[in-house]
């Protein structure tokens, strides 16, 4: 999917919401924000995306060290086939850090940051397999935050959820704005008028509008929007 003049500015410490038909470019310009798309056959991207003043696609920046910053959650869960306990400090240990007092401190707080440790604290030995899907998906959220990025990516996160799962996930993602930059890309224009600040609308690889969800929803400027958020297409 070619994505073609696109600027925006993110907002800090807010949701922000790309939402459009299947196809559009929504995933994939999300995945610019970690350098994801590295990893295409036969991607090249002409531009800058800054974060904190700095191109994220300078040749001397550390790819690694991005991907600590700006973390991403998936449309599936997926789990790692390991404990709960070792699924959130998988990242912890990857980056070296071996002492079990501060793994255990951070564990225990990225869980109870994504309301899963009541739920899982007799349980930290066990298969993270053998969760429920929406707990499943908050591990993985909980897994992201271990390692304290200041940006979440979330691609679709509540897609394969039930309506009660998703639900948690809605207000956990509201929950965590104040801490953390999060962009989600859904398909559900309700979801993004529920929990969003901005919302982006993408057609055809192009971004038709941007601007507050209240207004885009309400009074968009864009006779494409207004035909996308009425149902005549999409």
């Amino acid at each position: 999917m070619a994505i073609k003049g696109v600027s925006m500015d993110i907002k800090a410490n807010k949701v922000t919401a790309f939402i459009g038909p299947s196809g559009c470019g929504k995933s994939t310009f999300l995945r610019l924000f970690n350098r994801m798309n590295d990893y295409v056959d036969d991607f090249s991207m002409e531009g800058e995306i800054n974060i904190d003043n700095e191109n994220i696609y300078d040749k001397n920046i550390n790819v690694e060290l991005l991907r600590k910053q700006v973390g991403m959650v998936f449309q599936k869960p997926n789990p790692f086939p390991k404990s709960i306990y070792e699924n959130v400090a998988y990242g912890l240990k990857i980056q070296g850090i071996k002492d079990k007092s501060f793994l255990r401190d951070r564990v225990e707080e990225s869980l109870k940051q994504v309301g899963l440790w009541n739920e899982v604290e007799n349980d930290l030995n066990k298969s993270a397999l053998a969760l429920s899907g929406g707990q499943q998906q908050r591990l993985c959220i909980a897994r992201t935050l271990a390692v304290e990025p200041s940006i979440i990516l979330m691609d679709e996160p509540t897609s394969a959820l039930d309506p009660i799962s998703t639900a948690k996930i809605e207000d956990l993602i509201y929950q965590l704005k104040d801490k953390y930059t999060i962009v989600i890309v859904t398909h559900n224009m309700q979801q993004a008028s529920r929990i969003s600040d901005s919302t982006a609308f993408f057609y055809m690889g192009n971004l038709i509008e941007f601007d507050k969800t209240n207004k885009l929803f309400t009074h968009p400027e864009k006779e494409q929007t207004e035909n996308y958020i009425t149902g005549r297409f999409g």
